[in-house]
């Protein structure tokens, strides 16, 4: 059986880390948290759990999580957010991989919990994500805040059953905080990159990505959340457009 790290970032996070590191008792070799200077008690319960807790100011999602894979004693690890956990079945499938490690990487569906309602639509599940890896094999990249695990060419995966559970949001207007902030981000790392925003963007995107959640992905079956849910990811991308747009001049 391989010895697993798990690698987690946080930034006061003393609501979630608790729930994510118990999750990870009997499946995870080592727990290591990188912390970007919490102000609650987010070190105090993650030493009280038996993490490995160390410091670093944030520079970006991406980059603060590759530098928690180098803390990572093992090759082997299991990259999670602290608003994250794995449910049994997912247990039980990391579990198996570890006793016969075949592929590169480990794929996984997640289910995110948005105030209290499981939400199986409006684009949200299931949310692939490729989690568990061989670090000497992949790396965080994407673009801030929406990082992804990349592999090098030509590695392998394989799909996991279970699901990872994400509890998101408890209250709306934490959602719509996010997503002001995130617009933001996203803004600035496509000017970064070279990327112009047009006003065709500011009008027509916002408008497709309600109807892709809300129909095509069948938001309206997730109830009022698949409502506002969709309603939100369409404002958001409305604000990543026009701040785009800011930015150009």
């Amino acid at each position: 059986m391989v010895k697993l790290s798990a690698v987690i970032i946080t930034f006061n996070e003393e609501r979630n880390i608790g729930r994510c590191l118990d999750s990870l008792a009997g499946v995870a070799d080592e727990l290591v948290v990188l912390d970007s200077f919490s102000t609650d008690k987010t070190a105090e319960i993650c030493i009280a759990k038996g993490a490995r807790f160390m410091q670093h100011a944030f520079e970006g999602h991406i980059e603060q999580k590759n530098r928690a894979l180098e803390e990572a004693q093992y090759p082997y690890v299991l990259s999670l957010d602290a608003d994250e956990a794995l449910s049994e079945q997912l247990r039980v499938s990391i579990l198996s991989a570890k006793e016969n490690w075949r592929y590169g990487g480990y794929v996984m569906n997640r289910l995110t919990n948005y105030c209290g309602q499981w939400i199986r639509h409006s684009g949200w599940y299931p949310d692939r994500k490729l989690r568990l890896f061989d670090r000497r094999l992949g790396r965080w990249g994407g673009t801030n805040p929406h990082d992804r695990v990349e592999l090098q060419p030509g590695v392998t995966t394989a799909f996991l059953d279970g699901d990872l559970l994400h509890y998101s949001y408890y209250t709306v207007n934490e959602h719509i905080e996010r997503a002001r902030k995130y617009a933001g981000i996203a803004a600035c790392a496509m000017h970064a990159q070279g990327k112009r925003g047009t006003w065709l963007q500011v009008i027509f995107s916002p408008a497709f990505k309600f109807f892709r959640n809300y129909i095509l992905k069948r938001g309206f079956l997730d109830g009022r959340a698949g409502w506002t849910i969709c309603k939100i990811a369409a404002w958001e991308t409305y604000l990543k457009y026009r701040f785009l747009l800011r930015l150009r001049s």
